[in-house]
């Protein structure tokens, strides 16, 4: 990638430690940092810059299917800024476009704020792990984390399907095969279909977007794969929800009856800002899939969920509130924040009281 004005964006970016660059017509270049959308202290952007900086990046293919489609999502390099995933778009007949920083290397599990349960569930030999959350709650780089812990502890075969990548993996004690949609493979399903006679132990699979990715992906797990997937979900309840709601009539209930065998674990996850608003701080709720869980999906009775979390500490479980909760004790994050996103903000008022000395 070589535009003198996208280079002086992104090093401008990384001076700033932004997770986030976007460039929208009109305005100045857009910094995230620590959650907040920051300006530059320059001239607004024009459509013509964007222009070209579009003609820069995308090849002939990509040109053709942004053409075509109006949105793209790919992978780049950047010698200041390591690797990126860029995300085109249009807004009056003209591109715009958001780049997000994938970072170098992997942060341990205490720096990203993850439970050690998350490590049991990297560990098990089959099933299907599930990471959901909102956008930008750093779902990807949970996954990321979970393929670098079997990468170092485990002599395997790893594929993994994203769009794009945005972490690169080394071969360590496992083989890791990355593919890439439009570079690689023509798309998740296609890929999806074909990864499984590549002898994979573990797939992961960057993201479940519908039918035949979801109905694959649990069959794979159901059947001696250990299936590592992203979801855009608010909760642990709603992505059960999602996969559920997505089949009908009778492929419902055969779905009920492998999800119930092949799921080990979910974890949802959001990222606050920080008390002292320097940085993001990882909330979360987990859930492991013990005979009750599994029992609950067979029942397809998930409103009874939460309450089997709630009792489900000794495993490992733990509810959004109650984490929220432990983050706001801790002085991470403020009073206002642990209430705008608790799920039941009177429960978290009283347990808040309960919990003073």
């Amino acid at each position: 990638m070589n535009h003198p004005r996208l280079d002086q964006f992104l090093r401008a970016a990384t001076e700033v430690d932004a997770s986030d660059l976007h460039l929208v017509a009109g305005v100045p270049a857009a910094y995230r940092v620590n959650g907040e959308i920051v300006l530059a202290d320059q001239d607004a952007v024009t459509e013509e810059e964007l222009e070209s900086i579009a003609q820069a990046l995308l090849n002939d293919m990509q040109r053709a299917k942004f053409e075509q489609e109006w949105e793209l999502c790919i992978s780049l390099f950047h010698e200041r800024a390591g690797r990126l995933r860029a995300t085109f778009y249009r807004r009056n007949g003209h591109p715009e476009m958001s780049f997000r920083f994938c970072g170098s290397q992997i942060s341990t599990r205490e720096e990203l704020g993850l439970p050690e349960r998350i490590d049991d569930l990297a560990r098990r030999p089959n099933g299907l792990v599930l990471v959901t959350g909102p956008t930008g709650a750093g779902k990807t780089t949970t996954l990321n984390y979970m393929v670098d812990l079997i990468n170092n502890e485990r002599r395997c075969k790893i594929v993994t399907i994203e769009d794009p990548i945005e972490f690169v993996h080394e071969n360590r004690r496992a083989i890791v095969v990355q593919q890439e949609v439009l570079t690689d493979v023509r798309s998740f399903n296609r890929a999806l279909i074909h990864v499984l006679r590549q002898d994979p132990d573990v797939l992961v699979v960057g993201e479940m977007r519908d039918f035949e990715a979801i109905s694959t992906a649990v069959t794979a797990a159901e059947t001696g794969h250990l299936v590592l997937a992203t979801l855009h979900s608010p909760s642990v309840s709603n992505a059960l929800e999602r996969i559920i709601g997505v089949f009908e009539g009778s492929s419902q209930r055969q779905i009920i009856l492998q999800l119930s065998n092949a799921l080990q674990g979910i974890i949802c996850q959001d990222l606050l800002p920080a008390a002292d608003r320097t940085r993001r701080v990882l909330a979360y709720e987990l859930v492991v899939a013990n005979g009750a869980v599994r029992n609950i999906i067979r029942e397809n009775q998930l409103h009874q969920l939460e309450n089997v979390i709630q009792t489900g500490k000794k495993e490992g479980m733990v509810l959004m509130d109650n984490c929220l909760l432990d983050l706001y004790c801790k002085c991470q994050i403020t009073y206002d924040t642990a209430m705008s996103r608790a799920r039941h903000p009177d429960r978290l008022v009283r347990q808040k009281s309960e919990a003073r000395p």
